[in-house]
């Protein structure tokens, strides 16, 4: 099994997409990204512009090589978008691609109004039925039945997390459940992983509590008992802290925990949490995010100036 992580906050966006390939299948997860609009009261700057457009590239060329795409629940950051951002991905750029492709979603008896304008929109777009598939098995893959995203009682969207198996090889997908409540870390632990990426709690956001946090710690320790790889991501990387958590649980653990730019090898890039600092550094002209919107300036010249700036953009040490 090889798994990719095409994109995380770690790696500069928000998201938790990867791409999972085994002996006869190709699977795509949460093929959706974005920025995070504002972010200290500020448009995403120009080099997480740029960051994005590439990771979207990618995206979209794994859909084209996808035997079959999971959609855990339908948030901007996780799912194609008819009405997108200029920082999500449209629909438009993945429609007539792929005609064979298998999509496979959580169920669709619980949905929002919202969700539900999104998957009827991807389905009328591509011009085919999603499959919903909570709960069940797909050859290789095997499903949950719907998790909270995030707090046990929250109204937040369900979310559903994926198994896939190939050989002695076990990766499971846990998509934005945040570690704040135990059953998703029961059903994870239950189907034995070698490797897991899950969302972090949002330590960002500052309205949860001691006993909340205590939770999802203790939570997180649990998980980490039963996993060779726990790579822990989303929304814990939206801030420096993120960074901060993830090597004390490690050290405490003496577990493999790390985030998806570890596991990739390639540089942290909280772009998100620096996007002041990025502001001061690189000033970004008055109208240009109106001017990329409607394509009249090219963030790219802005990822070098980064990168001659931050050097290999390594912007939290380990």
């Amino acid at each position: 099994m090889n798994i990719e992580i095409l994109a995380a906050e770690s790696l500069g966006v928000r998201s938790l997409c990867c791409f999972v390939k085994t002996k006869n299948h190709r699977i795509l997860i949460d093929p959706g990204v974005a920025l995070g609009y504002t972010r200290y009261g500020l448009l995403p700057h120009p080099v997480q512009v740029a960051v994005d457009k590439r990771i979207q590239r990618k995206i979209i060329e794994k859909w084209s090589e996808a035997t079959d795409v999971v959609i855990s629940h339908f948030h901007g950051d996780h799912v194609p978008l008819k009405n997108a951002n200029p920082y999500q991905l449209s629909l438009k750029r993945i429609v007539g691609l792929n005609q064979k492709i298998r999509i496979l979603t959580k169920d669709l008896s619980h949905l929002s109004l919202i969700e539900k304008g999104r998957l009827e929109s991807l389905s009328l777009a591509l011009k085919k039925s999603l499959i919903p598939v909570s709960g069940k098995r797909e050859e290789l893959m095997a499903f949950s039945q719907l998790m909270p995203h995030g707090e046990k009682n929250s109204r937040r969207a369900k979310v559903m997390m994926t198994r896939i198996e190939d050989g002695n090889d076990v990766f499971v997908h846990g998509s934005d459940i945040q570690l704040f409540d135990g059953e998703p870390i029961s059903q994870i632990l239950s189907w034995h992983p070698d490797v897991a990426l899950v969302g972090g709690p949002p330590l960002y956001l500052p309205h949860f509590s001691k006993r909340q946090l205590e939770e999802a710690w203790q939570n997180a320790v649990k998980l980490s008992q039963g996993v060779d790889t726990l790579i822990i991501d989303h929304h814990l990387m939206r801030c420096q802290k993120g960074i901060i958590w993830l090597k004390h649980l490690s050290l405490k653990t003496g577990r493999r925990i790390i985030c998806a730019a570890d596991f990739m090898k390639k540089p942290r890039m909280l772009l998100e949490a620096r996007r002041k600092d990025l502001y001061k550094q690189i000033p970004v002209p008055k109208k240009w995010h109106e001017n990329y919107a409607r394509g009249k300036v090219n963030p790219d010249p802005y990822l070098r100036l980064a990168k001659n700036l931050y050097k290999d953009m390594r912007f939290i040490n380990n």
